[in-house]
């Protein structure tokens, strides 16, 4: 395979994987892009992203511009004289400058089945869709969002006891594996890219906190799916006397009542269509522990319902 001289554009750990493959694969890394540090944790200190981390303790340049369309970071990018940008949940939009300026074009690792859920939320969206397939897909990114030619597609079943998390790590794995295995076959021209059919295209939207409260008054079936695709963020969440308890884990159950109606004492929820059984949650400020246990040390008896 020969080895290309390759500027990585990435910022959460879902990227991380595929950086670590391209240098694993012997390709030369020229540079690295990633969003600037943010505030994080209770001192608010700046921290870089997981993918500037990991370029630091490489040793690799990195670069955090708040933009791309600044013209001299548009010419700073075309002097890497690259074969190939490869991009994976960057989070800035590449104009065209930067997409024609390597030799190969800029490739994008996308976590879905191209053109279902085009965007920035696919494995959470697929998840609370109840899709039972999912995967990754190499692109040959255009001017569009998540418009591009695909180049290679690999898939993956969605598990009925996976979360987001689970779910995260799969798809981060697979798309490394199969990015060193496009670009393999794109420098030796045996790719051909192929245009995505817009007809079965969908769009997922970025996820918002105020999605993780569980509504009572919707079917237990997808109140479950909802808890999978917000662990480990959002959340699902309900309140109860005033305090958040975020689910981490619930199972359909039989059951029926008033929708937020405590049925049993093994938590389990009458829901508009069915019920929930609540098996592992957090308290704010607490541990996460098993339902039986949280019971043992706060009531929540049959009969009152949760908001």
């Amino acid at each position: 395979m020969s080895k290309l001289r390759v500027a990585f554009l990435g910022t959460p750990d879902f990227a991380v994987a595929s950086l670590e493959a391209l240098a694993e694969a012997g390709h030369e890394i020229v540079c690295v892009y990633s969003q600037p540090p943010r505030p994080a944790g209770r001192g608010h200190r700046e921290r870089p992203s997981p993918v500037h981390r990991f370029a630091d303790e490489r040793g690799w340049p990195v670069r955090t511009p708040l933009t791309l369309r600044d013209p001299d970071e548009q010419e700073a990018f075309g002097r890497l004289n690259l074969d190939v940008a490869v991009v994976v949940a960057y989070g800035l939009i590449l104009p065209r400058a930067i997409l024609e300026a390597p030799r190969l074009g800029c490739i994008n690792v996308h976590a879905s089945l191209l053109p279902r859920w085009r965007g920035a939320a696919p494995i959470q969206r697929a998840l609370l869709a109840g899709d039972r397939e999912t995967g990754v897909t190499i692109m040959q990114m255009d001017e569009g969002l998540d418009t591009g030619p695909t180049l290679l597609r690999r898939a993956v079943a969605i598990e009925k006891e996976d979360t987001a998390q689970t779910l995260h790590d799969r798809l981060a794995a697979l798309g490394a594996e199969a990015l060193v295995e496009a670009l393999g076959a794109l420098s030796r021209g045996a790719l051909q890219p192929q245009p995505q059919e817009d007809s079965g295209a969908t769009y997922a939207e970025k996820i918002r906190k105020e999605e993780g409260r569980l509504d009572w008054r919707l079917p237990a079936r997808q109140l479950e799916r909802q808890v999978r695709a917000f662990t480990p963020w959002p959340g699902a969440w309900f309140e109860l006397e005033g305090e958040r308890f975020k689910v981490l884990g619930a199972e359909v159950a039989e059951g029926e009542g008033a929708p937020g109606q405590v049925l049993d004492d093994e938590l389990t929820i009458a829901c508009g269509e069915g019920a929930l059984r609540l098996t592992r949650l957090q308290r704010a400020g607490k541990a996460p522990m098993e339902a039986e246990a949280l019971l043992r040390g706060f009531a929540i008896p049959p009969g009152i319902r949760l908001s």
